[in-house]
């Protein structure tokens, strides 16, 4: 008997029985190939298919010319779509999973035109983006109803392809959403001004795909409860909306927050670790209670635990867990057999996932880099010739590497020279809000612990230990160290590095500067820190923006953090040296001093560099070496793990 009666309890909307209450919700996958699915898109959600999940809503759906976004993105604007959806939806219904398709027309939250220039982009009045900072076009009657017409369209071709329901998008801020608030709708026609007129554009859509599908077929829409933003939607103004549109064709709500309209809304689309898990869900529940419909409800819900909490709360019907299932595909079969150890947890980290895709690249997970590369490494070869993989070090890379490898059938050793395995993870997860970044050590841990790999602390691998164990391969995963160039002036002042304040080694003092090199979680980590233990903090960043280098939905939400915290932020900025007092940065464009005075303390984050003692060390040792993740060049758990798979798939 499963351990979530609730979660694994069968689910059905009209007439459609759903096995399970877990869906993975409509997200970008950057996997889309010509507008259609290809073979790498097929893969990922299959992947997900068999691993359990109830219901897959595949990606947003380009409806109509107009609608103009990425090339990146699936369309049905015509019928070329259809033979790479209908492989799609076939390879999904082989393994018992239901399948939605999710129509889509972004309005003014555009960021280029496919070929990079500015686009011609419209909404429901001429109201401008603030995020992206496009001037919208007020979208004419004519073309209203084109594009009403295209829904319909586009709703038929899907369920040609085989879909079992399609859902309308009529969340965070995109064209739908863009009718219905009325600070960004300001129309004086049919479209506009009463609820009764905003809520045209919507219904009429509603009937155009109700009208184009078979009695069947299930439809629903997604709305944000509260959009997060000044011109965005209220919870009292989605009530109403939902009060307007629950006699409609509509068989289910989707509930979610957040806009893509501003940086503080968006946050939501994806909400980064220092969020609540689950927090959607008692806007879910009053929705539910409100109109009587089926809800679907996602938000960080990255635990069967959670989940199960939320069905048995009678807060939503179906739980949207799209991360979750990135991290670990299998996520739902290891919930409903019972082997909540094995799952790997999501640690909202968003950086191979929603950070990959916004930069262009397919969507994949930093603690499980197979997603988005299941034609590639969706299976494990058997090894034809056991091999004695040796694994100098216990992070990332390393135990990634080792598992691989010992699945694949090689006897694997790994040796780590402290006391616990994890890495940097470990200093990561001492900073404010991130403590669930610990979980990928975790996570790492069980997969080594279940492929059989034998792990040693506390056993710093050298040139004798390797020719004691006589491996066949060699595999250094020795980490880095935090990079300390010369620094003019220190031997007058009070100089520590991040590592040291991280783990509370340092005595850091009231007046604080950090130089920031990285522009990552590092420098923003260590200015929370310290402003949340009462020091004034000058935040120096060589570059535009405490972190610039990392995902722009965890940035964002931190940079607030830090206005609030009053850290003071200093952009552009090298450092220079120090004295007894005062810390000297260089503009990085103009050249021109930058003066940081009446300063206690200097912290560094200048980055890291490999610790590579082991390479001198085997100089000349005959058998096979491989270094990866910071021991090949410091960069960041992304790069680590993808390496240690790559490693462990190859040797």
């Amino acid at each position: 008997m499963t351990s979530f009666p609730h979660l694994f309890s069968p689910f059905t909307l009209r007439g459609l029985e759903i096995k399970n209450r877990i869906f993975s919700t409509g997200h970008g996958t950057m996997l889309a190939e010509g507008g259609t699915a290809g073979a790498d898109l097929i893969a990922y959600h299959e992947a997900r298919a068999r691993g359990g999940a109830g219901l897959i809503v595949t990606e947003a759906t380009l409806v109509h010319d107009s609608a103009v976004y990425d090339d990146g993105l699936l369309q049905v604007k015509n019928d070329k779509s259809l033979p790479g959806l209908a492989k799609l939806t076939d390879a999904v219904h082989k393994h018992g999973c239901k399948v939605f398709g999710q129509l889509f027309h972004p309005g003014r939250e555009v960021l280029h035109a496919p070929d990079g220039i500015g686009p011609v982009a419209y909404s429901a009045s001429a109201t401008p983006n603030e995020r992206f900072h496009v001037m919208p076009r007020e979208m004419p009657i004519d073309l209203i109803q084109e594009v009403v017409e295209a829904y319909g369209a586009g709703g038929a071709r899907m369920r040609k392809a085989g879909y079992d329901g399609i859902e309308v998008i009529a969340s965070q801020g995109y064209l739908p959403a863009q009718f219905l608030s009325p600070r960004v709708n300001r129309r004086g026609d049919a479209y506009g001004g009463s609820l009764e007129n905003r809520l045209r554009f919507l219904r009429e859509i509603g009937e155009a795909v109700r009208g184009a599908l078979d009695d069947d077929a299930i439809l629903g829409f997604r709305i944000s409860g509260d959009e997060m933003g000044p011109e965005g939607l209220q919870p009292d103004e989605a009530f109403e909306i939902l009060d307007g549109l629950v006699d409609g064709p509509w068989d289910y709500f989707n509930v979610i927050a957040g806009s893509s309209a501003t940086l503080g809304g968006s946050v939501h689309i994806v909400p980064p670790m220092n969020m609540e898990p689950g927090y959607v869900a008692p806007f879910a529940a009053a929705v539910k209670e409100k109109t009587g419909k089926p809800v679907f409800v996602a938000g960080r819900i990255n635990q069967p635990q959670v989940a199960e909490q939320i069905l048995r709360g009678s807060s939503a019907d179906m739980i949207g867990m799209t991360r979750a299932m990135i991290a670990d595909p299998e996520m739902a079969n290891k919930a409903r057999e019972g082997r909540i150890d094995d799952i790997r947890a999501c640690v909202g980290c968003n950086q191979s996932c929603i950070g990959r895709i916004l930069v262009g690249y397919g969507v994949s997970c930093v603690q499980h880099p197979e997603s988005g590369r299941e034609v590639r490494y969706g299976s494990r070869a058997p090894v034809g010739e056991v091999r004695h993989v040796l694994v100098a070090g216990g992070g990332p890379a390393g135990m990634k590497a080792a598992a691989v490898a010992a699945e694949r059938g090689h006897r694997v050793t790994l040796c780590e020279a402290g006391p616990q395995l994890g890495g940097q993870v470990l200093l990561a997860q001492l900073l404010p809000g991130r403590a669930e970044f610990g979980g990928i050590a975790t996570n790492l841990a069980r997969e080594m612990e279940l492929t059989g790999v034998t792990v040693r602390l506390n056993t710093p691998v050298d040139r004798a230990l390797v020719e004691a164990e006589a491996p066949d391969v060699v595999l250094v995963a020795t980490g880095a160290k935090p990079f300390r160039p010369p620094i003019e002036g220190e031997e007058d002042a009070h100089v520590v590095d991040a590592w040291s304040v991280i783990r509370d080694e340092a005595n850091v003092g009231a007046r604080v500067v950090i130089a920031d090199w990285r522009c990552d979680w590092i420098g923003m980590g260590l200015a929370e820190k310290l402003a949340r233990a009462g020091s004034h903090v000058r935040l120096a960043v060589n570059g535009n923006m405490p972190g610039q280098t990392i995902q722009q939905y965890v940035r964002d939400r931190w940079l607030g953090a830090l206005h609030d915290l009053g850290v003071e932020v200093i952009p552009l900025a090298r450092l220079y040296g120090v004295d007894g007092d005062s810390v000297y940065l260089q503009h990085t464009t103009a050249g021109s001093p930058i003066i940081c005075e009446d300063v206690e303390t200097l912290v560094t984050a200048l980055g890291h560099e490999p610790v590579d003692g082991l390479a001198d060390g085997l100089d000349g040792w005959s058998g096979k070496i491989r270094w990866i993740g910071d021991a090949a060049a410091a960069r960041t758990v992304e790069e680590a793990v993808l390496e240690g798979l790559e490693a462990g798939n190859s040797v």
